[in-house]
C-alpha cells in the first residue's frame, strides 16, 4: 500500500481502477482544496525547475496552468479572466520577451512593481 494524501486530477481514480487496482479518496472542503491547490502548484513548479528537456518542461508548465485555472475559479475568475488580466498587463507594461534584467534604480521613486 502506498499513501499519497495529495490532490490528483479528476480522472486518476478511474485510471487506477482500469489497472485493476483500488484506491481510497475523499472530497476536500473549500479551505482544504485551496491549500491542496497551492501545494500542487509548488509541486509542479519544483518539477518544472528540475526538468532539463524542453518537452518535459512544457508538460510541467501545462500541469501548472491546469492548477492555476482551478485557483482562478476559487478566486472568482476563470481562464478568460486570467487571459484578459494578462493581456492588459502586457499592453500596459510589456511582457518578458525582450529579456530585460533590471540592475538598479536610483531616486525617490525607485521601487519597481511586477
Amino acid at each position: 500500500m502506498t499513501e499519497y494524501f495529495k490532490l490528483v486530477r479528476d480522472g486518476i481514480p478511474a485510471l487506477i481502477a482500469s489497472q485493476g487496482k483500488t484506491c481510497a479518496t475523499r472530497i476536500l472542503d473549500t479551505g482544504e482544496y485551496i491549500e491542496a491547490l497551492r501545494a500542487k502548484l509548488r509541486e509542479e513548479a519544483e518539477e518544472y525547475f528540475r526538468e532539463e528537456q524542453d518537452g518535459h518542461a512544457l508538460e510541467e508548465l501545462a500541469d501548472m496552468l491546469e492548477v492555476i485555472r482551478a485557483l482562478a475559479v476559487i478566486h472568482g475568475g476563470d481562464s478568460e479572466m486570467l487571459e484578459a488580466i494578462r493581456a492588459e498587463k502586457a499592453e500596459r507594461r510589456g511582457g518578458f520577451k525582450d529579456r530585460i534584467l533590471l540592475l538598479r534604480t536610483e531616486g525617490a521613486a525607485a521601487d519597481v512593481q511586477k
